[in-house]
C-alpha cells in the first residue's frame, strides 16, 4: 500500500525572545507564577516584518533542504494556521509564490492548535488518493497579533513560530513496520466553542478580534479528550503505549502534557517537551517540537512517533507515524 513517508523537516522562529520577567511590568504576574502553572519560561514574538507567511516560508525552505528537494518537486502545500496574513487569499498561496512554485496547488487549513495534525492526515489522504506525490505540510502562526496584552490569563501563554514537513508517497507492506503515517484519529465538538475562541471575524464584527479563553474549562476537558483519540489511534494500529519511541504532544501546558502521558502510561523519557522555550504556538507547536527532537538526535529513522494536539472549537486529534 501507499504510505506518506517523511522526507524532510524544518522550523523557524522570530528573532525576538520574550521572557516571563518581561511581563512583570505589563500585567500582574511573575516568572514563578507563569512557570509553575504552565511550564513556560519564554516565547518568540514576531516583529513587524515577520509574518505567518515569512515564517512559514523559512520553515518550508529548511524542510526542503533537509529533504534534498526543491519547490519543483512539491505537488501540494497544506498550511495549518489560525493567523493568516490576509482573510484571503490563502496564506499557503503566498508561501507558494514566495517559494517560486508555479505549479500544483495550495490551501490553508484552520483547526486552531490541532491544525497541523489535521493537515498531516489531509496530506496523507491526498497522497494515498493519488492526487499528490509530495506534499509540503506547514504549521505557522503569529498568535501575538490576536492577543489582548492586558489579559494576564492569555497573553503569557502564546508565542509565534513555524514548522514544516515534506512527505512523499512510498510503497509499504501495509504493516506497523512501514515508514510513514500509520494511523490517525480526529475529533471536534462545537458545543465547547466559547471556551476558547477569538471575539472577532469578517462576518460578525468586521475586526480581527482577540483570543478569549476559559482556562480552567479547557484544562478540565483536555486530558480526557487527548487520551480518547490516542487510544483510538493505538487501537487502529494495534499497538500500546509501550511500543512508542516518542510522544510529541501539543505544547500548551506542561501540566496537561504530564497528566496525559501518565494516564496513557507513556514514560516521561519518551515525551518531547518544548513548551518551556516556545510557549503555545498553536498549529506550529507540534512541528516545532518535532523539529527540535529530530535536530538534537532523539528521533531517528525507524522510530515510532505519536503526534497529538487539541485546540479551540474544540478540535483534537492524534497521528501515529514511523520516522
Amino acid at each position: 500500500m501507499i504510505r506518506s513517508v517523511v522526507r524532510g523537516i524544518g522550523s523557524a522562529l522570530p528573532r525576538r525572545i520574550m521572557k516571563n520577567t518581561d511581563f512583570e511590568g505589563m500585567v500582574e504576574t511573575s516568572d514563578e507564577w507563569i512557570a509553575q502553572r504552565t511550564g513556560i519560561r519564554q516565547r518568540h514574538i514576531a516583529a513587524d516584518d515577520e509574518t505567518t507567511a515569512s515564517l512559514g516560508e523559512a520553515a518550508a525552505r529548511e524542510a526542503l533542504d533537509n529533504a534534498g528537494l526543491t519547490p519543483d518537486d512539491i505537488d501540494l502545500i497544506v498550511l495549518a494556521t489560525s493567523t493568516p496574513n490576509n482573510t484571503f487569499p490563502a496564506t499557503a498561496v503566498e508561501i507558494q509564490q514566495r517559494l517560486g512554485m508555479r505549479h500544483g496547488f495550495a490551501f490553508d487549513m484552520q483547526a486552531v492548535c490541532s491544525g497541523f495534525v489535521y493537515a498531516v492526515t489531509t496530506a496523507d489522504l491526498y497522497i494515498r488518493g493519488g492526487l499528490a506525490r509530495r506534499v509540503l505540510i506547514i504549521g505557522s502562526e503569529t498568535f501575538s497579533r490576536i492577543l489582548d496584552w492586558n489579559d494576564r490569563s492569555t497573553c503569557v501563554l502564546f508565542g509565534d513560530g513555524a514548522g514544516a514537513l515534506v512527505v512523499e508517497a512510498q510503497e509499504g507492506a501495509g504493516t506497523i513496520a512501514d515508514q510513514g503515517v500509520l494511523a490517525a484519529s480526529l475529533r471536534s465538538d462545537g458545543t465547547h466553542r466559547e471556551k476558547l475562541y477569538v471575539d472577532g471575524g469578517p462576518s460578525t464584527t468586521g475586526t480581527v478580534g482577540h483570543l478569549r479563553m476559559e482556562g480552567r474549562e479547557v484544562f478540565k476537558h483536555a486530558v480526557g479528550m487527548i487520551t480518547d483519540v490516542i487510544e483510538a489511534t493505538f487501537s487502529e494500529a494495534g499497538i500500546t503505549a509501550e511500543d512508542l519511541d516518542w510522544f510529541v504532544p501539543h505544547q500548551a501546558n506542561k501540566r496537561i502534557i504530564d497528566a496525559s502521558a501518565k494516564k496513557l502510561g507513556i514514560a516521561d523519557a519518551k515525551v518531547v517537551i518544548t513548551v518551556d522555550r516556545h510557549g503555545n504556538t498553536s498549529a506550529a507547536s507540534v512541528p516545532l517540537a518535532l523539529a527540535v527532537a529530530v535536530k538534537d538526535g532523539r528521533i531517528r529513522k525507524g522510530d515510532l512517533v505519536l503526534l497529538e494536539a487539541m485546540g479551540g472549537g474544540f478540535t483534537w486529534g492524534a497521528v501515529l507515524l514511523r520516522w
